[in-house]
């Protein structure tokens, strides 16, 4: 019985980045054998156990044989006669498919050492094509290490272009899509994970919404990048930039869905499309299961986004009863988060990538104007029922009109 290190620690250890979860694997072992040494079973399908002292994961060495459809049709034999070797066959990278005894020497049957340093990502063996997942995992793997200059190997990808085309994906359930796009979207650089989902196909047939942007125009004079579904992808590279938060960069990769509505003799133009865009924002989520605050603060992004932009021009009861839509009062934090995802538009577009965007400084600071606005006054006032709300709207808007006559100048022309 040895155990062996494997997978991710080994592999973020080689590039000199922080292990977070370090998973081993057990060779030669019977269940009963680690039960006697005082491990925990906690696997159903397969035997993984928790160990008596670190509470790691340790799991029996085994294999897989494809025994039905997507990515859980999968029979797993774990026995003492599995050797490491096939154990680290069935993983899908070559740089996932790497070992360090505890004596800290490197198992590197299939080569992920070299691709590491050669920084590509490339699957272990033909079993890669069995598991549809995969090719979520290596979107967001290319996501991961984008910073670092990883590609997608050239083989691997066409095989990821034969199972999308195969309908393999359609065998991933809603809740399994949506984990991998979370965790892709909390990376550096989340957009890579949905290029490497259009490139393989897989776009079209996960988030048809997002993949018909490709190809729409928009005005040159305010997109020079043109193509919406370039846009949409710089945009979501921004957010990166601005937000650690998945609401954030989600909302904002969402924001311009309503383009995809527009009809093509309207084109450049897009008239009303963030508003129409809220149905496709929901439709998404509704697919996906995307827990409720994220999908609410994305909608609430779709619909407002180009009114953030117009700031300077809005009268302020529009400002407070943007507030109100937005449940503010209730939900602060989405005044910031608005704020973001408005300046990533604006900021992700050819040329615009430096520029500030002062509508946020002004949202936020006509923010702190109107929640500055006291209710116990409104009380003390005598206001009851219904009339208080309504005065504080009246007291709020007062307030808002000050601070903007004072600090947010017109545009000129």
């Amino acid at each position: 019985m040895k155990s062996y290190l494997v997978g991710g620690a080994v592999r973020d250890g080689l590039l000199g980045l922080p292990i977070k979860d370090r998973d081993w694997v057990v060779v030669g072992a019977t269940p009963q054998q680690m039960l006697d040494a005082g491990y925990q079973q906690v696997g159903r399908d397969f035997p993984v156990f928790l160990h008596p002292e670190s509470h790691e994961e340790y799991a029996l060495a085994r294999t897989e044989r494809k025994s039905g459809s997507g990515y859980t049709g999968f029979t797993c034999y774990a026995a003492p006669d599995v050797t490491l070797e096939d154990d680290l066959q069935r993983r899908d990278l070559t740089v996932n498919a790497l070992a360090q005894d505890t004596d800290g020497n490197l198992i590197d049957p299939y080569h992920g050492q070299a691709d590491l340093q050669n920084r590509l990502l490339r699957h272990v063996s033909p079993a890669f094509s069995e598991d549809p997942l995969r090719v979520l995992r290596v979107a967001r793997f290319a996501a991961r290490y984008a910073h670092l200059s990883f590609r997608i190997a050239d083989e691997t990808m066409a095989l990821m272009r034969e199972m999308t085309a195969a309908g393999e994906l359609e065998h991933l359930t809603p809740e399994r899509v949506w984990k991998e796009t979370e965790g892709a979207l909390g990376t550096r650089n989340p957009q890579v994970y949905f290029q490497v989902l259009r490139d393989c196909g897989a776009l079209k047939v996960l988030f048809p919404e997002l993949d018909i942007l490709f190809g729409i125009p928009a005005p040159a004079k305010w997109h020079p990048e043109i193509d919406t579904g370039i846009h949409t992808l710089m945009t979501l590279s921004m957010a990166a930039m601005l937000s650690p938060e998945i609401d954030v960069r989600f909302a904002t990769l969402c924001h311009d869905l309503g383009k995809g509505l527009t009809p093509k003799e309207l084109w450049p133009r897009h008239h009303g499309h963030g508003p129409a865009g809220v149905r496709l924002v929901n439709a998404i989520c509704t697919r996906l299961r995307v827990p409720n605050d994220i999908r609410d603060l994305a909608k609430l992004v779709a619909e407002y986004h180009d009114l953030i932009h117009t700031f300077p021009l809005l009268q302020p009861k529009t400002i407070v009863k943007l507030f109100d839509s937005i449940d503010a009062w209730r939900k602060p934090q989405r005044v910031e988060q608005i704020a973001l995802t408005s300046e990533a538009d604006v900021r992700g577009r050819t040329g615009f990538e430096s520029n500030a965007y002062p509508q946020g400084r002004q949202l936020r600071a006509a923010w702190e104007v109107a929640r500055a606005v006291p209710v116990s006054e409104v009380v003390k006032a005598g206001f009851q029922g219904p009339e208080i709300r309504e005065e504080l709207t009246r007291r709020r808007i007062r307030a808002v009109a000050q601070w903007k006559d004072k600090n947010c100048p017109q545009p000129e022309g």
